[in-house]
């Protein structure tokens, strides 16, 4: 067996946690089937669910609870911005809906508090943007300069 082939032998063979597979996956742990959370995932394994979905996945990516990342990019919220808005459970679809619907307080300001923070990121990119352009320096490169030996 050569070099390439083990190496590509041992890769698919590499297997993760449930946790990370479920991350991965983007869904709730907890609310996975039981034999999901029992053994270790394969890549090749999680590769199958990503490309063809087994109705559990579609079911809980359609339905929820929802881990709080999904939890914050549904409601358009930072992940801190659900804590400091008493957001500490995973929620469902349909308890996401209704604080969109219901839109309290927090909800508003943690959305809007967002938008700036983009905004002035954003800001900040194309200032330096600006500024490496004006400049009169050499973009840097990855290696330095060849010099040869004597």
């Amino acid at each position: 067996m050569s070099r390439l082939t083990a190496v590509k032998a041992s890769k698919s063979a590499q297997t993760m946690k449930p946790a990370t597979a479920a991350k991965k996956l983007g869904v709730y742990l907890e609310a996975t089937p039981e034999e999901f959370r029992a053994a270790p995932i394969s890549r090749d394994q999680l590769a199958q669910w990503r490309d063809n979905p087994p109705a559990w996945l579609q079911t809980l990516r359609a339905d929820g609870p929802h881990p709080r990342p999904v939890v914050a990019a549904k409601l358009g919220v930072s992940i801190a911005g659900l804590a400091r808005g008493g957001v500490t459970q995973a929620l469902t679809t349909a308890e996401i809906e209704a604080l969109l619907a219901e839109q309290p307080e927090w909800l508003r300001r943690e959305r809007e508090s967002l938008i700036e923070v983009r905004r002035e990121e954003k800001r900040v990119r194309e200032q330096r943007a600006a500024a490496r352009a004006e400049s009169n320096r050499e973009p840097r490169t990855a290696r330095p300069p060849h010099q040869p030996t004597d």
